[in-house]
């Protein structure tokens, strides 16, 4: 819950011009619902791509304050970020609406980024792989092999999100590795070959470089640093290792 219209238009236009160049990279942004209409035309004729930070099941009706997939599609969207730990945190989301959350975005031909993502508690207690599959396999619910390819995991660990605290870069791994492998129990191998599994949990410009290098990490879901064009345009620019 950041800027203004005219704050995030600002933003944008500094990210749009300080990413130029970054060709290999798929960039998308996502502002609050107020700024989605707005921002969408400043990213005409630009490869960044615009996000809703959540989304509402139903295609209409009595549900005052929610918005469905029809209205951030035709506002410009094509992503929608689902099961944010601060959402689960907050305003009591489940797996299973997660789950329909999902379901009905991808109805619509909105990709949609599924978050996933343990406590502190959980990690000292051994459970992270535990809850992560939990979470993955039910938000993941009657979901077919080929709608796969418009879906992103996103493994934010939920004590690293605004602490300034960052999974290690082995530690990121191991989970991913983790999720790939319950995604292959789950879907065809041929269903995955586009789907991404990306990192988030305070992730800065000092340590983007070392995350991006381990294998199972495809990209990553930036918070606190996405608010300055200088840092997230550093972040997109990470310097490949692998």
């Amino acid at each position: 819950m950041h800027m203004t219209v005219n704050q995030a238009a600002s933003l944008v236009l500094k990210i749009r011009d300080a990413i130029k160049g970054a060709n290999n990279v798929e960039v998308i942004v996502a502002p609050p619902f107020t700024a989605l209409h707005h921002i969408n035309y400043l990213l005409a004729d630009t490869p960044i791509k615009l996000c809703g930070q959540d989304v509402f099941w139903e295609k209409s009706g009595a549900y005052t304050g929610e918005i469905s997939p029809e209205m951030l599609k035709d506002v410009g969207c094509r992503y929608v970020i689902i099961g944010h730990s601060e959402r689960r945190q907050y305003f009591h989301e489940t797996d299973g609406t997660v789950n329909k959350k999902i379901l009905a975005s991808l109805k619509e031909g909105l990709k949609p980024i599924l978050c996933v993502g343990e406590t502190l508690e959980q990690r000292e207690n051994n459970k992270t792989i535990e809850i992560i599959r939990k979470q993955a396999s039910e938000g993941l619910k009657n979901i077919g092999n080929g709608q796969m390819k418009d879906v992103t995991i996103a493994y934010e660990p939920v004590w690293a999100i605004g602490t300034g605290k960052t999974a290690a870069p082995e530690q990121a791994e191991e989970v991913h590795y983790a999720i790939r492998e319950l995604l292959h129990e789950i879907f065809d191998r041929e269903a995955l070959k586009e789907t991404r599994i990306i990192y988030g949990g305070s992730v800065k410009p000092n340590n983007i470089d070392s995350i991006m290098a381990e294998p199972n990490i495809d990209g990553a879901l930036v918070g606190g640093a996405s608010v300055s064009a200088e840092e997230f345009s550093r972040i997109v620019k990470f310097e490949k290792r692998r």
